[in-house]
């Protein structure tokens, strides 16, 4: 066992003065976790579930350990492919954008509703609130459990592109563009003229270098994380919508801890979710200015143009979603279409 050098020369005092010392291993934790994220290292929610593990560890004494992997371990599946193996038990926590855990339970794509929050901190509110909890009841039947403040920022998404700008919806004809799977987003911009293209995170760098598509949309801090900015020329500030990652655990898992155990981790999830949402939100602010440095175009755009596009994706995903789901988010949004 290697000792720390304060500990060796304890010993070696005591050992002069013919004192017998038993030294006891360290305790082998009772539970051990993997937690994916689709997300950089570099970046906040890295650093917030890294965190939160490790202070789940000291307040379990040592009990619970868990190892975070970002760009979820660079698996050739990326989230479709993390999300099923969290079902399965797999791996036993994950994060991931409501637009995804759709393909398996379809109410968690009222979270991405196009122009449905106007801010991060209104989203928050409504995943706090009575919506997220419908939602993780919706999950729950489909085997994950959804932390009750469980809703890191991704924040507020933007179209980024390298060949024009996007000031009106007819700007996007013609144009190929990069999203993530979840077919709302796909039916919000096929209803703006472009053509949607999936791929993994990490791989809408590589698209846009080589020209498989010519833009994607996402917060700015993504742009940061992936160095998109280097792809790219055109940011056009739409808010289209707002986007974040959800805390799951696989809930088999879940209800087998013990309930100390459980209070330990929902309660720096709660913690490490607000500090997150915290950083997440001032690191999209500030980027504008740095990007504008680096040659990036910004231009604002009128909302309207584009709202006046999705009467119909609103009232064919108000039936797909059902009248409760859809209730509940008019009551954080207002209403829609």
């Amino acid at each position: 066992m290697k000792l720390n050098p304060t500990r060796r020369s304890l010993l070696a005092g005591a050992s002069a003065a013919g004192i017998t010392i038993i030294v006891k291993p360290a305790r082998a934790a009772d539970y051990k976790f993997a937690q994916y994220h689709n997300q950089a290292a570099t970046g906040t929610l890295h650093k917030n579930l890294t965190a939160m593990w490790e202070a789940v560890r000291v307040e379990t004494n040592g009990r619970v350990e868990a190892v975070v992997y970002a760009e979820n371990n660079k698996m050739a599946g990326g989230d479709p492919e993390a999300l099923k193996m969290l079902v399965s038990g797999e791996i036993q926590f994950f994060t991931l954008m409501g637009g995804i855990i759709g393909t398996i339970v379809p109410v968690a794509e009222a979270q991405q509703t196009p122009f449905a929050f106007k801010s991060a901190a209104e989203a928050h509110r409504a995943v706090d609130g009575p919506f997220g909890k419908y939602i993780g009841e919706e999950m729950a039947a489909k085997g994950m459990f959804l932390f009750p403040v469980g809703g890191f920022d991704n924040g507020m998404r933007q179209v980024a592109t390298n060949t024009r700008p996007i000031t009106r919806p007819d700007d996007f004809i013609g144009m190929k563009m990069r999203v993530p799977p979840g077919q709302m987003i796909f039916d919000t911009f096929q209803a703006f003229g472009a053509e949607s293209i999936t791929t993994t995170a990490n791989g809408i760098y590589p698209a846009l270098q080589s020209g498989r598509v010519g833009g994607q949309e996402n917060p700015l801090a993504i742009l940061d994380g992936f160095k998109l900015y280097e792809v790219l020329k055109y940011v056009s500030m739409t808010n289209h919508m707002w986007s974040g990652f959800n805390l799951m655990a696989n809930m088999p898992l879940w209800k087998g801890l013990p309930e100390d155990i459980r209070g330990v981790i929902v309660a720096n999830a709660t913690k490490y979710v607000r500090l997150q949402r915290a950083e997440q939100g001032a690191l999209n602010a500030g980027l504008r200015d740095d990007f504008i440095k680096r040659g990036l175009i910004f231009n604002e755009v009128d909302q309207s143009a584009f709202r006046a596009k999705l009467p119909k994706v609103y009232a064919d995903w108000k039936g797909k979603l059902g009248s409760k789901c859809w209730g509940l988010l008019e009551a954080e949004a207002g209403t829609l279409g």
